[in-house]
Protein backbone atom coordinates (compact mmCIF):
# COMPACT_ATOMS: atom_id res chain seq x y z
CA UNK A 1 0.00 0.00 0.00
CA UNK A 2 1.47 3.67 -1.45
CA UNK A 3 1.31 5.92 1.73
CA UNK A 4 0.15 9.86 0.78
CA UNK A 5 3.59 10.95 1.51
CA UNK A 6 5.01 8.70 -1.21
CA UNK A 7 2.29 9.34 -3.53
CA UNK A 8 2.41 12.99 -3.29
CA UNK A 9 6.49 12.83 -3.51
CA UNK A 10 5.84 10.68 -7.20
CA UNK A 11 3.18 13.21 -8.35
CA UNK A 12 5.50 16.22 -7.57
CA UNK A 13 8.47 14.52 -9.66
CA UNK A 14 5.91 14.01 -12.42
CA UNK A 15 4.25 17.01 -12.19
CA UNK A 16 7.74 19.08 -12.63
CA UNK A 17 8.88 16.26 -15.73
CA UNK A 18 11.15 14.64 -13.62
CA UNK A 19 9.89 11.10 -13.78
CA UNK A 20 8.87 10.32 -17.04
CA UNK A 21 8.28 7.14 -19.24
CA UNK A 22 9.36 6.84 -23.12
CA UNK A 23 12.43 5.07 -24.02
CA UNK A 24 15.55 6.55 -22.49
CA UNK A 25 19.26 5.02 -21.47
CA UNK A 26 20.44 4.79 -17.83
CA UNK A 27 24.32 5.49 -16.98
CA UNK A 28 25.06 1.72 -16.68
CA UNK A 29 23.53 1.72 -20.74
CA UNK A 30 20.28 0.18 -20.20
CA UNK A 31 17.24 0.96 -21.66
CA UNK A 32 14.85 2.01 -19.51
CA UNK A 33 10.94 2.77 -19.76
CA UNK A 34 10.89 5.29 -17.31
CA UNK A 35 13.85 8.11 -16.04
CA UNK A 36 14.45 10.30 -13.31
CA UNK A 37 15.99 13.59 -14.19
CA UNK A 38 16.49 15.73 -11.33
CA UNK A 39 18.05 18.30 -13.52
CA UNK A 40 14.55 19.16 -14.25
CA UNK A 41 13.57 20.89 -11.54
CA UNK A 42 14.00 24.66 -12.51
CA UNK A 43 12.19 26.65 -10.09
CA UNK A 44 12.51 28.03 -6.80
CA UNK A 45 9.47 26.55 -5.48
CA UNK A 46 10.05 23.36 -7.23
CA UNK A 47 13.71 23.17 -5.11
CA UNK A 48 12.07 24.58 -1.85
CA UNK A 49 9.65 21.66 -1.88
CA UNK A 50 12.26 18.49 -2.78
CA UNK A 51 14.57 19.95 0.09
CA UNK A 52 11.35 19.83 2.14
CA UNK A 53 10.56 16.14 0.94
CA UNK A 54 14.67 15.28 1.86
CA UNK A 55 14.49 17.11 5.32
CA UNK A 56 11.27 15.27 6.38
CA UNK A 57 12.38 12.06 4.99
CA UNK A 58 16.02 12.59 6.69
CA UNK A 59 14.27 13.98 10.26
CA UNK A 60 12.35 10.82 10.48
CA UNK A 61 15.32 8.32 9.32
CA UNK A 62 18.52 9.42 11.50
CA UNK A 63 16.66 13.01 12.72
CA UNK A 64 20.33 14.96 13.87
CA UNK A 65 22.41 11.88 14.52
CA UNK A 66 24.97 13.31 11.48
CA UNK A 67 28.02 15.62 11.16
CA UNK A 68 27.69 17.05 7.81
CA UNK A 69 26.14 16.37 4.44
CA UNK A 70 27.99 15.78 0.50
CA UNK A 71 26.21 16.50 -2.36
CA UNK A 72 28.10 14.38 -5.38
CA UNK A 73 28.51 17.48 -8.59
CA UNK A 74 26.64 18.03 -10.52
CA UNK A 75 22.97 16.87 -9.46
CA UNK A 76 23.93 16.84 -6.05
CA UNK A 77 24.63 20.23 -5.34
CA UNK A 78 20.98 21.43 -5.60
CA UNK A 79 19.85 18.84 -3.93
CA UNK A 80 22.41 19.00 -0.52
CA UNK A 81 21.64 23.05 -0.60
CA UNK A 82 17.89 23.02 -0.79
CA UNK A 83 17.83 20.27 1.66
CA UNK A 84 20.27 21.60 4.68
CA UNK A 85 17.79 24.60 4.32
CA UNK A 86 14.97 22.55 4.92
CA UNK A 87 16.23 20.99 8.03
CA UNK A 88 17.13 24.17 9.56
CA UNK A 89 14.27 25.63 8.48
CA UNK A 90 11.48 23.17 9.21
CA UNK A 91 13.88 21.02 12.06
CA UNK A 92 16.08 23.02 13.53
CA UNK A 93 18.86 20.58 12.36
CA UNK A 94 21.46 23.31 11.04
CA UNK A 95 24.15 21.34 9.73
CA UNK A 96 26.75 22.10 7.26
CA UNK A 97 27.59 21.03 3.67
CA UNK A 98 29.82 20.45 0.88
CA UNK A 99 30.13 19.23 -2.49
CA UNK A 100 33.09 18.74 -4.98
CA UNK A 101 34.10 20.03 -8.32
CA UNK A 102 34.08 18.44 -10.99
CA UNK A 103 37.62 20.03 -11.89
CA UNK A 104 40.18 20.80 -8.92
CA UNK A 105 40.69 24.40 -9.11
CA UNK A 106 44.52 25.60 -8.99
CA UNK A 107 43.57 29.27 -7.85
CA UNK A 108 42.35 30.89 -4.87
CA UNK A 109 41.87 28.36 -2.27
CA UNK A 110 42.38 25.60 -4.57
CA UNK A 111 40.90 21.65 -3.68
CA UNK A 112 38.10 19.81 -5.29
CA UNK A 113 35.38 20.51 -2.93
CA UNK A 114 33.33 23.59 -1.83
CA UNK A 115 32.09 24.58 1.17
CA UNK A 116 32.22 22.39 4.83
CA UNK A 117 35.58 21.09 5.17
CA UNK A 118 35.46 17.69 7.11
CA UNK A 119 37.52 16.30 9.59
CA UNK A 120 38.51 12.54 11.17
CA UNK A 121 35.83 11.65 12.63
CA UNK A 122 32.73 13.18 11.18
CA UNK A 123 29.95 10.98 10.28
CA UNK A 124 28.75 12.10 6.52
CA UNK A 125 25.51 11.74 4.62
CA UNK A 126 24.99 11.90 1.07
CA UNK A 127 22.76 13.46 -0.95
CA UNK A 128 22.12 11.59 -4.47
CA UNK A 129 19.20 11.56 -7.00
CA UNK A 130 19.06 7.90 -7.89
CA UNK A 131 21.19 4.55 -7.63
CA UNK A 132 21.12 2.45 -10.84
CA UNK A 133 24.20 0.79 -10.94
CA UNK A 134 26.36 2.54 -8.56
CA UNK A 135 28.69 3.97 -10.87
CA UNK A 136 28.55 7.37 -9.01
CA UNK A 137 29.05 6.11 -5.10
CA UNK A 138 32.02 4.23 -6.20
CA UNK A 139 33.35 7.77 -7.74
CA UNK A 140 32.59 9.88 -4.51
CA UNK A 141 33.82 7.60 -1.79
CA UNK A 142 37.51 8.49 -2.83
CA UNK A 143 36.59 12.15 -3.00
CA UNK A 144 35.38 11.84 0.60
CA UNK A 145 38.06 9.98 2.25
CA UNK A 146 40.49 12.10 0.36
CA UNK A 147 39.18 15.11 2.51
CA UNK A 148 39.40 13.71 5.97
CA UNK A 149 38.69 10.03 7.60
CA UNK A 150 35.31 10.47 7.43
CA UNK A 151 32.62 7.98 8.50
CA UNK A 152 30.21 7.81 5.60
CA UNK A 153 26.96 6.58 7.32
CA UNK A 154 23.78 6.75 5.00
CA UNK A 155 22.98 8.09 1.65
CA UNK A 156 19.40 9.74 0.72
CA UNK A 157 17.98 8.94 -2.35
CA UNK A 158 14.85 10.21 -4.77
CA UNK A 159 14.39 6.68 -6.55
CA UNK A 160 15.99 3.00 -5.43
CA UNK A 161 15.64 1.35 -9.41
CA UNK A 162 16.08 -1.59 -7.82
CA UNK A 163 18.39 -2.83 -9.71
CA UNK A 164 21.39 -5.61 -9.96
CA UNK A 165 24.39 -4.46 -9.56
CA UNK A 166 28.08 -5.01 -10.84
CA UNK A 167 27.29 -9.18 -8.56
CA UNK A 168 24.58 -11.15 -10.09
CA UNK A 169 21.87 -11.46 -7.41
CA UNK A 170 22.60 -8.33 -5.57
CA UNK A 171 20.90 -4.83 -6.15
CA UNK A 172 23.34 -1.69 -6.47
CA UNK A 173 22.09 -0.28 -2.85
CA UNK A 174 22.63 -3.96 -1.47
CA UNK A 175 26.56 -4.00 -2.99
CA UNK A 176 26.81 -0.04 -1.26
CA UNK A 177 25.58 -1.50 1.59
CA UNK A 178 28.58 -4.39 1.72
CA UNK A 179 31.31 -2.87 -0.32
CA UNK A 180 31.04 0.90 1.94
CA UNK A 181 28.68 0.58 4.54
CA UNK A 182 26.31 2.79 3.68
CA UNK A 183 22.84 2.50 4.37
CA UNK A 184 20.70 4.02 1.53
CA UNK A 185 17.68 5.47 2.02
CA UNK A 186 14.84 6.09 -0.57
CA UNK A 187 12.15 8.26 -0.80
CA UNK A 188 10.02 6.26 -3.14
CA UNK A 189 11.23 2.80 -5.33
CA UNK A 190 10.36 1.50 -8.23
CA UNK A 191 8.03 -0.57 -7.37
CA UNK A 192 5.81 2.36 -5.61
CA UNK A 193 6.35 3.67 -8.79
CA UNK A 194 4.67 0.63 -10.71
CA UNK A 195 1.86 0.54 -7.93
CA UNK A 196 1.48 4.07 -8.35
CA UNK A 197 0.45 3.89 -12.38
CA UNK A 198 -1.21 0.70 -11.47
CA UNK A 199 -3.58 2.82 -9.09
CA UNK A 200 -3.88 5.32 -11.93
CA UNK A 201 -5.64 2.85 -14.23
CA UNK A 202 -4.44 4.48 -17.73
CA UNK A 203 -0.73 3.68 -17.62
CA UNK A 204 -1.44 -0.08 -19.48
CA UNK A 205 1.60 -0.28 -22.22
CA UNK A 206 3.95 1.34 -19.72
CA UNK A 207 3.28 -1.03 -16.77
CA UNK A 208 3.82 -3.66 -19.38
CA UNK A 209 7.27 -2.08 -20.25
CA UNK A 210 7.84 -1.71 -16.31
CA UNK A 211 7.34 -5.50 -15.79
CA UNK A 212 9.75 -6.75 -18.70
CA UNK A 213 12.26 -4.62 -17.20
CA UNK A 214 11.97 -5.27 -13.97
CA UNK A 215 11.59 -8.84 -14.90
CA UNK A 216 15.15 -8.23 -16.12
CA UNK A 217 16.91 -6.00 -14.19
CA UNK A 218 15.26 -6.11 -11.00
CA UNK A 219 15.61 -7.75 -7.41
CA UNK A 220 13.08 -7.22 -4.50
CA UNK A 221 14.23 -7.59 -0.97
Amino acid sequence: MLSAAKKEFIEFMMSADVLRFGDFVTKSGRNTPYFVNTGNYKTGLQSAKLGDFYAAFIQETIGDQFDAMFGPAYKGIPLVTTTAGALARNYKIDKPYFFNRKEVKDHGEGGNTVGYQPKDGDRVIIIEDVITAGTAIRETMPILKGCADVNVTDMFISVNRCEVGKTPGKTAVMEVAEEFGIKVHALITVKDIYEYLKEQGTYDSILKSMETYMEQYCIFE
